[in-house]
């Protein structure tokens, strides 16, 4: 069984499952000599995306152009030069563009790293990066794409995700995309590819990546969650929604015994219990992860009831106003539980 802790993260994992087909369509590109500068990998979070983009990358780096015909999937061995190279971020041919920490959170990565000192992984949870991609980032990567490969080789940049970018950050990618050098290829992630600038889409070669079938999330989660139970992993890929990094996270964070607490509120009508209600919102409040997982799995309550429910137009009245509540509560830093306890009783009686 593998150690989950050390393979689970894109930059190392060579294990994906569920995306043969997009990875079947980067290989007849790269063997057919139809290659595209730039792709736009997008579809919802936790269903490979960074997985396949790394391994895409691990391929070009590592392949060679004069035996294209021979090559039958992305896969590159773990004691190839080229994986250990990108695994510990040395890769001269490789750049990725992701948020970064905040300055106070990089001091404590720079005197770890001075004092010989390892952060703990609790340590690592707890860094917080900065809200967006800053545009001085993405200005790195001309300077990048400038300098050859020392063997004519490819270049390539993984944008992890373009849905982290401000508006001074994606118009200078989109320069970069009006005219990418040659033997250069830019991947860029995204979740919500609707909320993209039109003229950076037009620019990509677009792979939509499918949320993952329920028994490949069933099958990774006893991969890296060896410790689960079948009912729990059942339960976590019911409400995962096609998504092993959703499922992992859920698992992580209680995220099952939270979402029946709140089905069994919700569906109880008017038996239910004021108290519990009441209790129910005053754990979620009290911690941000928790507020915000419970914040996905309401949403996710209301979309299962809107599928199995007779009262589908209460129920999208309901998702509206949450989306809009969530909204205010953030900006207007209102009372979490009140909102907490405001956003359920008006499911329970659309229930």
């Amino acid at each position: 069984m593998p150690d989950a802790s050390s393979s689970i993260y894109p930059k190392n994992n060579t294990f994906l499952l569920g995306q043969e087909k997009a990875e079947k369509i980067l290989l007849e590109a790269y063997r057919n000599n139809s290659m595209h500068n730039s792709w736009l990998f997008y579809g919802i979070e936790g269903i490979g995306k960074a997985t396949l983009a790394y391994r895409f990358a691990r391929f070009l780096l590592a392949a060679d152009d004069h035996k294209k015909e021979s090559y039958t999937s992305l896969e590159i061995a773990e004691n190839n030069p080229v994986y250990k190279l990108v695994v510990n971020n040395a890769h001269p041919d490789l750049k990725i563009i992701e948020r970064d920490y905040t300055d106070t959170d990089k001091r404590k990565i720079l005197k770890a790293i001075k004092d010989g000192e390892a952060l703990s992984d609790d340590e690592l949870k707890g860094l917080k990066k900065s809200a967006v991609i800053k545009v001085d980032e993405v200005r790195t990567i001309n300077e990048f794409l400038s300098k050859k490969s020392a063997d004519n080789h490819w270049r390539v940049v993984i944008i992890d995700s373009i849905d982290d970018m401000n508006v001074a950050s994606a118009n200078a990618v989109l320069k970069i995309l009006e005219e990418p050098p040659a033997k250069s290829i830019l991947i860029l992630i995204s979740h919500n590819p609707g909320r993209l600038l039109p003229t950076i889409k037009s620019r990509c070669a677009k792979l939509q990546l499918a949320p993952l079938d329920d028994k490949i999330v069933a099958s990774l989660l006893r991969r890296y969650r060896p410790e689960l139970s079948e009912k729990e992993i059942s339960g976590l890929t019911a409400i995962s929604s096609g998504s092993i990094g959703k499922a992992l996270v859920y698992a992580d964070n209680k995220a099952l015994q939270y979402y029946e607490d709140l089905c069994k509120i919700g569906c109880a009508k008017e038996k239910f219990k004021l108290s519990e209600l009441l209790s129910f919102c005053d754990a979620a409040a009290k911690d941000e992860s928790v507020y915000a997982l419970v914040q996905e799995l309401i949403f996710k309550f209301i979309s299962d009831n809107i599928a199995n429910s007779t009262h589908t137009e209460a129920l999208a009245d309901v998702w509206e106003k949450t989306l809009k509540i969530f909204d205010e509560t953030e900006r207007l830093n209102l009372d979490k539980k009140q909102v907490l306890v405001n956003i359920i009783y008006s499911i329970i009686k659309a229930v």
